[in-house]
């Protein structure tokens, strides 16, 4: 199936001269990466002024990230696995690496898990679950101090054992293995699978917070102990490296740990952008995430462009794409969701106190929207050709069938499109720009199966299609969206799983 798209170039006509035309077509027989999701963090206990928001303040702030009508539409949450002996599962040294440890209850877990009503009610992992979250990742920043070379949970420090690193205390890789195990059958025990584990957190950096060294040689030589705790405690968790700081370190340990065979052992491969950004795939079998990147610096923005800045709502559309396209992504997550008194290192920010609470939601948030509420997990990226200048295009097929095309007008001049093969029996576009507070529908014209419409300047325009052929023969997998407000895919849910209500805005098979 292909879907051509005619894009009318804005040009000023001139004496004998027209406009001219670029063709750009989309075929969902070229295929590309699968597209597990986009999300968001809130290690640290940033989303704790969520938890303890009133109601209603609560409930945008949570559809702000997770309704795919009011907001982002995300799908992954990022968890952190504590170090800190205050915040450990594992806070007193068992005295050797084979000795029997004691566990503290999980708790709170600084509002990740949070028991807010009830044993079936939980705050961050339990409500993104319910609206759509289909990834719960956890990633240890450190092992707990008394399994490092440098005795911390700070401050770097090797995990005793690994690839040139030992202790006089020996070698703790199984202990550690065990003890992010026990943390995910604490989250299983609340009812919450945890998707993925990573244990590793920039390892290139020592810092005054949770930190821990490695290399990708010393990631291997633990990495197949982890898998085979996992497997031997009858978990599906997957296992993630590295979170390096930077694309380029994260090519390099992927290397390393290809080299040393425990790419196997793996699920999927993760970095960081702030050091260096990716402009290019990693080399590896497995899907790669971005798992962090934000704004860390500027103040909190509500612009979606004015000079390019880096707290704009372009500027991380156009990031976003470069990772999905460039990089080929099959995730792409910000730093910080929804936190008090955010800066642009937060995608929402709660400010006030008490029923006089404002959430607000940043320009960035709606660059994720519109990709993050119309590409749904297992999506693919099909092949597109041909674009017009200042205009980038990226195409995804959804696994109801749909058609996902996103297009970003970078230029200062609107442009004329008709999209259309002639098959299409639906369609819709929303688009967001400087005239628009939230993605917003966008005029369009649908004749004979082609669609004509047209895009604003700076601005990012998606196009949701089908045809009669793709209307209603999906099957949904399991944790997938299958109902709510404004729920157009599909209301089938694979066996044995079933469409249930979790909220007015969210139906999922379970």
């Amino acid at each position: 199936m292909s879907i051509t798209l005619l894009l009318f170039l804005g040009v000023a006509f001139q004496l004998g001269r027209t406009a001219a035309q670029t063709t750009v077509t989309v075929n969902a027989a070229t295929t590309y990466q699968v597209i597990d999701g986009f999300g968001f963090s809130e290690a640290f206990g940033f989303g704790s002024g969520v938890e303890n928001a009133p109601a209603a303040q609560q409930t945008q702030a949570l559809n702000y990230m997770f309704s795919t009508t009011e907001g982002a539409g995300m799908t992954i949450l990022r968890n952190r696995v504590a170090a800190a002996p205050y915040d450990t599962i594992e806070p007193n040294n068992p005295g050797s690496p084979s000795a029997t440890p004691t566990y503290s209850s999980i708790g709170d877990d600084s509002s990740q898990v949070r028991i807010i009503a009830s044993p079936a009610a939980m705050f961050w992992s339990k409500n993104a679950r319910a609206m759509g979250v289909k990834y719960i990742y956890a990633d240890a920043w450190s092992a707990p101090g008394f399994m490092k070379t440098n005795g911390d949970y700070i401050n770097g420090g090797y995990l005793c054992g690994v690839t040139g690193e030992s202790c006089s205390s020996g070698d703790w890789r199984q202990a550690f293995a065990n003890y992010l195990v026990q943390y995910l059958q604490d989250y299983k025990s609340q009812g919450i699978n945890v998707d993925f584990i990573g244990f590793l957190n920039e390892p290139e950096l020592a810092t005054s917070y949770d930190s821990m060294l490695s290399n990708g040689t010393q990631a291997a030589s633990f990495i197949p102990i982890l898998h085979a705790a996992i497997q031997n405690a009858g978990l599906s968790t997957g296992v993630t490296c590295c979170d390096a700081e930077g694309w380029n370190a994260q090519v390099n340990f992927t290397q390393q740990i290809i080299s040393a065979g425990a790419e196997q052992y793996l699920s999927r491969i993760t970095s960081h952008w702030y050091t260096s950004r990716g402009k290019s795939p990693i080399n590896t079998s497995l899907r790669v995430w971005e798992t962090e990147y934000a704004d860390l610096d500027d103040a909190f923005s509500t612009t979606w462009y004015s000079s390019g800045a880096f707290n704009e709502g372009l500027t991380w559309a156009k990031l976003i794409y470069q990772g999905l396209v460039d990089c080929k992504l099959s995730a792409f997550l910000y730093w910080i969701g929804a936190q008090s008194d955010s800066n642009a290192a937060g995608l929402v920010t709660l400010t006030g106190s008490g029923s006089s609470t404002q959430v607000t939601a940043s320009a960035s948030l709606w660059a994720f929207a519109m990709f993050s509420r119309y590409i749904r997990p297992d999506a693919v990226r099909i092949g597109t050709s041909g674009s017009p200048s200042n205009t980038q295009v990226a195409a995804f097929k959804n696994t109801d069938g749909s058609i996902v095309t996103v297009m970003i007008n970078s230029g200062a001049s609107s442009q004329s499109v008709s999209l259309g093969s002639g098959s299409a029996t639906s369609a819709k576009a929303y688009y967001m720009d400087n005239s628009v507070s939230s993605p917003t529908g966008l005029s369009i014209n649908l004749s004979g199966g082609s669609i004509g419409a047209t895009l604003p300047p700076y601005s990012v325009v998606t196009f949701v299609t089908s045809t009669s052929s793709e209307t209603g023969t999906a099957v949904v997998q399991h944790w997938g969206q299958c109902g709510g407000q404004g729920w157009t895919g599909s209301t089938v849910c694979a066996s044995p799983y079933t469409c249930e209500v979790s909220n007015p805005y969210y139906s999922q098979c379970l």
